[in-house]
């Protein structure tokens, strides 16, 4: 059974002003922490801007495999109490072709979803009250050998 956690890095291919520096920072990071055994590997997936449940590319094996990705880290929201507001909106996007509207899924720039055995355990951002807990924030735990923060709370919760 792996101690190390799996992390996939969720990046933005179009990016605006001060993004790439920020997902250059990250991705060195984890290749720290991938040659320092503190990660099992990592993966970086490059996805657009949005993604519209009823479109054609929707229907493709990326597109369902990205809608399947911001499916899972909802549910594992909805769990852990937690919200994912930084990270997905939805908006309604208006079609100028057809005049129709159609709701789609505005990916975030940067995203990091955490495995362990299989299992999702972490995904930042995301927010828990007022304090957002971040990609870096998760990066300098894993770094430092620790737990999430939220996993930490409720370990300390339990206890109590």
């Amino acid at each position: 059974m792996s101690t190390t956690p799996h992390i996939e890095l969720y990046v933005r291919s179009l990016l605006p002003t001060g993004a790439h520096e920020r997902q250059e920072a990250v991705i060195d990071q984890l290749q720290r922490l991938d040659r320092e055994d503190q990660i099992g590997n990592f993966s970086v997936i490059v996805w657009g801007k949005q993604v519209a449940r009823d479109s054609a590319a929707a229907h493709t094996e990326e597109g369902q495999y990205i809608l399947n990705r911001v499916a899972e880290f909802k549910q594992w929201a909805l769990s852990n109490n937690v919200s994912l507001e930084s990270f997905y909106q939805t908006s309604t996007v208006d079609n100028e072709v057809t005049e129709d509207a159609y709701t789609a899924i505005t990916l975030p720039v940067m995203g990091l979803a955490e495995y362990q055995n299989g299992e999702l355990r972490h995904v930042a951002p995301c927010t828990k009250g007022d304090l957002v807990h971040t990609i870096m924030d998760r990066l300098e735990r894993l770094e430092n050998g620790e737990p999430s923060a939220l996993e930490q709370e409720r370990r300390t919760a339990s206890v109590v």
